[in-house]
């Protein structure tokens, strides 16, 4: 059986991953709280999951070794056949590698009654352990159900008030890859009052070193709803830092991926994020679940990858890229194109032998209009004219008692006359040409933005010293935007089967139609929060921005609870919110963590000392030490702020997990150098984090959808500084500050901005 196929509804008794239910309540012994620790080397329940572990871990060897040992041979008709089949066994040997740091299973669910069966007295139910994969015996027989099964969804979705038939959900707690814990939960039973999950806190809690890891294992009820979503609809996930959409938008994917795979691997899938450093970062997330052909990419790389693309090797100022990302200019560009055809006024006159054939140009007028009515793509119109002038001379042909086929007027479209006629009156189009002309050509431009751009916006378009040719302009990445609408409009986009954006509130109007044309016969998942858009194009609502990529009926989900920030992080953050994002929700983080924030202004001497900001009375969710007198306000000395912020990193290194020393793109140079000074050795964003070295150095340009277990953040006036405007300052800032999952250091030497030295009425306290 294959680990993608659906999953059976029995177990095998032999691998006890069967049992009836009122054995399993005798074997549990109605345990409730976590069992852990020195006692549990003696304890039988312990000893038996070990050993179905074993078991488990046994049988998935066996797996991959029936794999490894086929023989195709003799199988197939040629080596075309061959070779694919053989990347085929190979990418399945890779699926069912067992990874010694990942569990093979997390949790298992004890029905009351046989999966499927009616509900009747005395029945008997069914076990199962609920992991990444799908891993069965040498009898075909599961021992491990792959989470992504229609069986597993209760481990998800079941609860005191609705047990889903489930008498019993087990979760297990695990140490360097051996199993060291459970803890039971008697949904069924009335006595037993439900309680939060030890186990399953300590797991979202977990230190963070490497890469994003999946959370197979947490996915919350409101989480696994959009996880489970159907591949026809789109889905749009507006969430706060801290409330998983990353990961419910890969597990997504991954759960897709199982539920319709014949047609995604015909369509493909894609995940496309804000840069390479955050696709390193979560690269590891689908492999480990056993997904390993889903692609992933930018939209710069995106655009680049098309037709006539050019190197991108300049920069926009914000004024100019905004009306570049603007929709309208799609119109732009569309008149442009269209402005190359041109209606005939000289008829076509082909000879064939002795005979002559004249289409008068009335009659292909009528079919230049009749082309540009039906709007379709310009290359599509542009190959199809010559086929409709031969087949108006074929009529002329069987008028005269010929009987011309196909053949004659294949050969008929490709005659001299025919080809001279549509070069004049339906030319090609280069759309990198057609972009260049429109960025270097003042009365070009002017002529078909006309009543769509100001002349203003239209100076702001033109390139003040026009290139000389494709190679020597300086392309921006909004010009290779603009280059892959042009694209389109002459040839149709491929379009993949999903496509999942992520950080989506960051993409121009024109980045989404670029984004949309890739998914114009699929679905997409789109993932993002509104108030972290920092580009000055951002998104004002996810309307708009699902109407921009042909999404407009796309499912708005909204995830306001918080798993990994703090509650005391996230609600001095949520100080912006009033300032750059009115009347979006506050993540209300269930996680209290006293001693996660502190505020430190770094006096004019230099001596870091307590915020009163962090600890104001009216906002007693901050923790820090209270500061008796204002401090002095005044920048001190670069090296003494450097100083304190070097201190500071130190002190976050003293805790276990991953340190995230986050500046305005302006101070790293500095920041750099004061960390070789102290001997601190610091990884840049997108280098993987180990036990020997945990402290990233990250510009704040790039923090957007990284975490850190502890993060020291410098100068939070700087980073609002380093952005065109204050608005797209502060939610630079707001995306710095939601890095930290266990604690946060803020650092600072000049004022804080007032939006965040003044507490939010709406701030959880």
């Amino acid at each position: 059986m294959s680990a993608h196929d659906p999953a059976p509804t029995q177990s095998n008794p032999g691998t006890d991953s069967r049992d009836s239910s009122t054995e399993t309540g005798r074997e549990t012994g109605r345990e409730t709280g976590p069992r852990t620790g020195p006692d549990t080397a003696a304890d039988p329940l312990l000893t038996r999951e070990r050993a179905h572990l074993s078991a488990s871990r046994a049988a998935l060897r066996s797996m991959r070794e029936d794999v490894q040992a086929l023989d195709i041979r003799d199988v197939t008709a040629n080596w075309v056949n061959a070779a694919v089949l053989e990347a085929q066994i190979e990418d399945r040997i890779k699926a069912l590698a067992d990874l010694s740091h990942t569990p093979l299973f997390f949790g298992r669910l004890d029905y009351l009654h046989a999966v499927g069966a009616d509900e009747a007295e005395g029945a008997e139910g069914e076990r199962f352990y609920i992991g990444r994969r799908h891993v069965h015996d040498a009898d075909g027989d599961p021992m491990v159900i792959d989470w992504r099964a229609p069986v597993s969804q209760p481990f998800y979705q079941a609860s005191k008030k609705n047990p889903l038939d489930v008498g019993l959900r087990r979760r297990f707690g695990y140490t360097a890859g051996e199993l060291t814990a459970y803890e039971d939960e008697h949904l069924s039973d009335p006595t037993e009052t439900a309680q939060s999950s030890k186990l399953l806190q300590a797991e979202i809690e977990r230190p963070r070193v490497g890469p994003m890891r999946d959370i197979v294992a947490t996915i919350q009820p409101e989480q696994d709803e959009i996880v489970r979503s159907g591949l026809g609809g789109s889905v749009c996930v507006q969430g706060g830092p801290g409330t998983g959409k990353t990961a419910v938008g890969l597990h997504r994917v991954a759960y897709l991926l199982y539920a319709h795979r014949d047609r995604l691997a015909r369509t493909g899938t894609l995940v496309i994020g804000p840069n390479a450093s955050f696709l390193h970062y979560i690269e590891q997330v689908l492999p480990a679940l056993g997904e390993l052909e889903v692609k992933q990419a930018t939209v710069d790389e995106l655009v680049a990858s098309g037709p006539g693309q050019v190197r991108v090797r300049g920069v926009d100022s914000a004024a100019t890229a905004v009306v570049k990302g603007d929709a309208r200019m799609a119109q732009v560009l569309r008149r442009a194109v269209r402005s190359h055809v041109t209606l005939p006024t000289e008829p076509v006159m082909v000879v064939r032998g002795s005979r002559r054939w004249r289409v008068p140009a009335y009659e292909l007028e009528e079919l230049v209009r009749e082309l540009l009515d039906r709007d379709i793509r310009y290359g599509a119109a542009h190959d199809a004219l010559p086929q409709r002038i031969a087949h108006a001379v074929l009529v002329q042909m069987e008028r005269s008692g010929e009987a011309p086929d196909d053949r004659v007027q294949d050969a008929v479209a490709r005659n001299p006359a025919v080809k001279a006629a549509v070069k004049a009156v339906w030319p090609a189009v280069d759309p990198a040409k057609l972009v260049l002309r429109l960025l270097s050509d003042a009365d070009f431009l002017a002529e078909h933005a006309e009543g769509l751009l100001t002349a203003e916006e239209q100076k702001a378009l033109l390139w003040e010293k026009p290139p000389r040719s494709l190679k020597t302009a300086k392309w921006s990445s909004a010009d290779a935007v603009l280059i892959d609408e042009a694209n389109d409009l002459v040839s149709r986009t491929h379009s993949l089967g999903h496509v999942v954006l992520d950080e989506a509130q960051d993409l121009s109007p024109m980045q989404y139609r670029a984004v949309g044309r890739r998914c114009s016969t699929g679905s997409a998942t789109v993932l993002g929060d509104l108030a972290q858009g920092t580009t000055p194009w951002a998104t004002a609502s996810w309307a708009e921005a699902l109407a921009h990529l042909g999404k407009p009926d796309a499912v708005v989900e909204e995830l306001t609870a918080g798993f990994r920030v703090p509650r005391e992080v996230i609600a001095y953050a949520s100080r912006l919110l009033p300032a750059i994002s009115p009347g979006l929700t506050e993540v209300a983080s269930v996680r209290e963590s006293p001693g996660s924030l502190e505020v430190r202004a770094v006096d004019a001497a230099g001596t870091p000392v307590a915020s009163p900001s962090a600890t104001d009375t009216t906002d007693t969710t901050h923790t820090g030490t209270p500061h008796t007198g204002a401090p002095d306000t005044r920048a001190p000395d670069t090296r003494a702020l450097d100083a304190a912020v070097v201190a500071a990193c130190v002190e976050s290194l003293r805790h276990e997990g991953s340190i995230g020393l986050i500046a305005a793109d302006a101070r790293i140079p500095a920041l750099a150098a004061a960390l070789s000074a102290a001997d601190l050795p610091y990884l840049a964003p997108g280098e993987e984090t180990t036990a020997a070295s945990r402290l990233t150095l990250v510009p704040a340009s790039l923090a957007k959808g990284l975490e850190y277990d502890y993060v020291v953040l410098d100068e939070p006036s700087a980073v609002v500084a380093g952005e065109p405007d204050d608005r797209t300052g502060l939610r630079r800032l707001y995306v710095a500050l939601t890095r930290a999952v266990s604690g946060l250091i803020v650092v600072h030497g000049s004022p804080l901005p007032d939006e965040l030295d003044t507490p939010w009425a709406g701030s959880a306290g």
